[in-house]
């Protein structure tokens, strides 16, 4: 026997003795599932996917990616092909798996657990439809399953690998009864904020005796029972690697990742599904953007313009790009209010100007930047915009498309879902051309020691396993939100914020700083006679929850001539009631300097 022929073997070893072939194995799933009761006739079974692998896995000619099984690209082989072993030790592992092969309990998506109908050799995305094994016809967006929960294809696709089912609730959907917005907000219940902060179970949380204001926001937002459920449910029932496998648990995990991928789209207004990259959170995202499409397209002498508002995550990646290629930071001021300066702004474009990155919402004074009009100045002088979201996107609809952002940038525990997940959104042909910024498993396409291609964007720019249960923790997160309805939101935060100032203002000795007539849910302050310290700590004997220090935006708290502020920030989960709580200790400590 030759080499090359015991390779061959090796590679596409023969059938066991007695084993049906592929084909069989097909044809007896397929006619298997269509004989159970209540089963649809056969139409075709379940509808291909427009991408039959998860976004940005597309293939270089020839090129087998790592969702495929063997060395064959994907649709090289007849249906139920690769149901037969890959491995040389399959054959000899036959006789010990056969009690594998036995009927299971009914799985909770309606798939039998055994080996001839659960697609275990298949591709992930494609193992169903394969098999043709028949699922609900498709239906309108927007369609509530059996258990009365809805269904979120991905964008450009008809379903993901497991569609709902009989006792296939998954803890945090959507229900239908609740429709999924990026629409007016007359279509949401009456907004109740008893009923909110019952979904919150830390809010019950008792310090010090007391029970717990959470005055912290800004800072991280707390996690309501969907998302915590969720993050269980994906632990106990989905935990997996995802898009490289082929069993089911990794089918599940990879819907459920880029099912939340889906409700982010959604959520920011993106074309695709293929303009939401996943990152750790706003500061990572910041970074791979200066250091993949700032190292290509900035160099000696071009300038990049932020404002006096940015956070340090929003300066120092740009100030270390800068030093790199000898380029220029502006700096748009701010007024008295802490409002930009349009007119500034404007003299400071010009045709060295390479990118504008500005905050949507100042997390150090609640400042609502006009964002809109600086992304399209910015687009006038030629230059690439940058909106960081991570303190908008709980208080405010926040749509890329209506922005015209080329890259937006946010947190998830800053919208109440977990930390250690956050997003970059970048338009689709902007991404297409920066390079990936991490090297290793997960965005490649093919691997050879000579070269390297890369998938495209999203997975371009994912390398590695990501942090997939808090990626589904953000998208339920996200689907919490869009219950409520964000613009219900917006509205009592914002009623909210202007009882808490003219409750605050009058007190004695407190100087508010940021006065903008456009702010979202942050009181910042000072109080004299008190370091902010001091101020804190007799908010926390109290069970009450407020930031002290420089928040890390230093360069705007200077510009008011401060080190540190007190910064209570408020959410859709808080009540007047705990604002007259803190209102009594500031005043308290007035009235004691005032002895």
């Amino acid at each position: 026997m030759s080499l090359q022929s015991l390779l061959d073997d090796v590679a596409h070893p023969a059938p066991p003795p007695g084993l049906p072939d592929a084909a069989a194995l097909a044809r007896m799933a397929g006619e298997f599932f269509s004989a159970l009761p209540g089963s649809a006739p056969a139409t075709g079974g379940v509808p291909l996917p427009a991408h039959p692998q998860p976004a940005g896995l597309t293939l270089p000619p020839g090129a087998a990616g790592p969702a495929t099984p063997s060395l064959q690209p994907m649709g090289a082989a007849a249906p139920g092909a690769n149901l037969l072993p890959t491995s040389p030790s399959s054959p000899a592992n036959v006789l010990a798996q056969a009690p594998a092969l036995l009927p299971h309990a009914q799985a909770a998506n309606g798939v039998p657990d055994h080996a001839l109908v659960a697609a275990p050799g298949y591709d992930g995305c494609l193992g169903s439809q394969l098999l043709g094994v028949p699922q609900r016809p498709a239906a309108a967006p927007g369609f509530a399953g059996r258990e009365g929960w809805r269904t979120t294809p991905a964008a450009g696709a008809t379903g993901f690998y497991f569609i709902d089912g009989p006792g296939a609730t998954v803890p945090g959907a959507v229900p239908a009864a609740q429709p999924a917005l990026h629409g007016s907000a007359t279509a949401q219940p009456a907004f109740d904020v008893h009923a909110v902060r019952r979904d919150f179970p830390i809010l019950q949380e008792r310090i010090n005796g007391r029970q717990l204001v959470w005055f912290d926001n800004a800072a991280t937002t707390h996690k309501p029972e969907a998302v915590i459920d969720r993050l269980a449910y994906f632990y106990a029932h989905e935990n997996s690697n995802i898009h490289r496998a082929a069993h089911t648990l990794a089918a599940r995990a990879t819907d459920a990742y880029e099912g939340a991928r889906e409700t982010v789209r959604r959520f920011i207004g993106a074309a695709s599904v293929d303009e939401v990259i996943f990152v750790r959170g706003t500061t990572e995202g910041i970074n791979l953007i200066a250091k993949s499409w700032g190292a290509r397209h900035i160099g000696a002498g071009d300038e990049i313009i932020v404002s006096h508002l940015e956070h340090h995550a929003n300066i120092v990646p740009w100030q270390q790009l800068a030093a790199e290629k000898g380029a220029v930071i502006r700096v748009i001021p701010v007024d008295d209010d802490g409002q930009v300066i349009l007119s500034e702004y404007a003299r400071l474009l010009g045709p060295r100007t390479k990118l504008v990155s500005c905050t949507q919402v100042s997390n150090a004074l609640g400042t609502v930047t006009p964002v809109q009009q600086i992304v399209a100045m910015a687009h006038a002088a030629g230059a690439r915009a940058l909106v960081d979201a991570a303190q908008s996107v709980s208080h405010m609809r926040v749509d890329v498309r209506a922005l015209d952002a080329d890259f937006l940038v946010f947190s998830g525990h800053k919208v109440f879902g977990p930390t250690g997940i956050g997003v970059v959104y970048g338009k689709r042909e902007v991404l297409e051309d920066m390079p990936p910024w991490q090297g290793g498993g997960n965005m490649i396409a093919d691997v050879t020691f000579e070269r390297t291609v890369y998938h495209g964007p999203p997975t371009r720019f994912e390398a590695g396993t990501g942090n997939i249960a808090d990626a589904v923790g953000l998208g339920a997160a996200l689907e919490y939100v869009e219950r409520i309805g964000i613009e219900a939101i917006g509205a009592y935060e914002h009623a909210l914020l202007d009882y808490a100032t003219h409750r605050i203002r009058p007190i004695p000795g407190v100087r508010l700083v940021g006065t903008a007539a456009h702010k979202a849910s942050v009181l910042s302050f000072v109080l004299e006679g008190y370091t902010t310290e001091e101020v804190g700590q007799a908010l926390n004997r109290e069970a009450i929850a407020v930031r002290t220090g420089h928040h890390c935006a230093q360069p705007i708290l200077r510009r008011f001539g401060l080190e540190t502020t007190v910064r209570p920030s408020l959410a859709f989960y808080n009540t007047c009631e705990e604002v007259d709580r803190m209102v009594a200790v500031v005043q308290r400590l007035a009235n004691g300097r005032q002895r």
